[in-house]
């Protein structure tokens, strides 16, 4: 288990960004929460929040080969990925089982920037690096494990702008997905910073690449202008709510790439690449049984993973994730998971733990609470 760019509890404390609670996230120890996580959900939605983006690995592919050699890896298109530019992709096995996922941005083709970075969970690094090392035979292909020495922060909201504006990073106008070096004035004095614009359409995000002696000073700087700090728990909440699928929970080994309906995942044109064969077969003979989507309760309850999904007294499904959050119209819970896609329909009723539910389109489009009310903490 490794430490996120945040640290310890004593260095976070040390350092004055007041985490109540630290815990391990996605293969690394980060903040779990500073004050209370539907408030910070709260400023993730509607004004701007900040959080560890530590838990994330970084990889540099290097070599003369790394274009096409990635490119027959994974499930989409990295032969035709422009400079600056970014994809997410799965990384398959022959079975067209899906072993991790990963982004990929494509560095450029000149200086130290010729390479491209792959952007994976810590909790998915060493499978990524193992399966990386099998496959390289005879290609001019170097593969080294920057987690270490790059980690990052993540700043998402309507308010994200003006926040990063008043801490002296200038943003321009950006496609999701893209690299750029921001113009800096940042009180933070990290001398260099890559960032990237986030992937949703839903909610403006940035992530900042930096070195780990630089983010002290950048939190800071950040919260001084505005930002709200955010721990895992309510990046959660936002994941829930943005119906975005985590592999080792909701996409695991045994699913096939067309049941996440993570299509943004697979380019059909590419060639060919690892799994390619079950993929196609899948297009061309029809979709698979199940489809991964939403559901919402309109009551709070505890929804393990693993709970079967009902409908007619059969099992049609399963959660994988599920939140219980504070609504607009009182507190309800929101599950990710599994259904058969005949019946997995935007407003069919189905029951979960005994209780009704109702299958819903993903992102949740139901409205939060403004002022969500203090939950009681419970010690660790």
């Amino acid at each position: 288990m490794g430490l996120t760019a945040l640290q310890t509890q004593s260095e976070i404390d040390g350092q004055g960004l007041g985490a109540t609670r630290t815990n391990e996230y996605r293969g690394a120890v980060t903040a779990t929460r500073f004050t209370d996580p539907n408030a910070e959900l709260a400023a993730l939605r509607g004004t701007c929040g900040v959080y560890d983006l530590g838990y994330r690995a970084k990889i540099s592919l290097t070599g003369s080969d790394r274009v096409r050699w990635l490119n027959g890896m994974v499930t989409n298109n990295i032969r035709d990925l422009a400079a600056g530019h970014g994809v997410y992709a799965f990384l398959l096995n022959p079975q067209g089982h899906i072993l991790g996922d990963l982004y990929a941005y494509n560095r450029g083709e000149s200086g130290v920037s010729s390479s491209i970075m792959v952007d994976t969970d810590r909790t998915q690094l060493e499978r990524v690096l193992a399966t990386f090392d099998h496959y390289i035979i005879m290609d001019d292909v170097e593969v080294t494990n920057l987690s270490d020495q790059m980690t990052a922060l993540g700043v998402a909201g309507p308010g994200v702008r003006n926040t990063l504006l008043a801490a002296g990073i200038a943003v321009p106008g950006t496609e999701p997905l893209e690299l750029f070096t921001p113009r800096c004035t940042c009180a933070c004095e990290c001398l260099q910073c890559t960032m990237v614009r986030g992937e949703s359409a839903s909610v403006e995000s940035y992530e900042i690449w930096i070195a780990p002696a630089g983010v002290g000073k950048l939190w800071r700087a950040l919260v001084a202008a505005g930002a709200t700090p955010v721990g895992w728990e309510a990046l959660e909440l936002q994941r829930i709510l943005s119906g975005v699928p985590r592999y080792g929970v909701d996409i695991r080994e045994r699913d096939l790439p067309q049941e996440t309906e993570q299509m943004q995942a697979l380019n059909f044109n590419k060639g060919c690449y690892i799994g390619q064969e079950i993929v196609e077969r899948i297009r061309s003979r029809g979709a698979v049984h199940r489809k991964f989507t939403g559901f919402l309760a309109d009551s709070a309850i505890e929804i393990a993973a693993g709970t079967k999904i009902i409908a007619g007294e059969k099992e049609i499904g399963e959660v994988t994730s599920a939140a219980s959050l504070p609504f607009a119209g009182g507190d309800k819970t929101v599950a990710l998971g599994y259904i058969r896609r005949e019946i997995g329909v935007p407003g069919r009723e189905v029951s979960i733990a005994e209780t009704k539910a109702t299958v819903i389109s993903l992102p949740v489009e139901e409205t939060l609470a403004v002022q969500p009310r203090e939950l009681e903490h419970r010690s660790a």
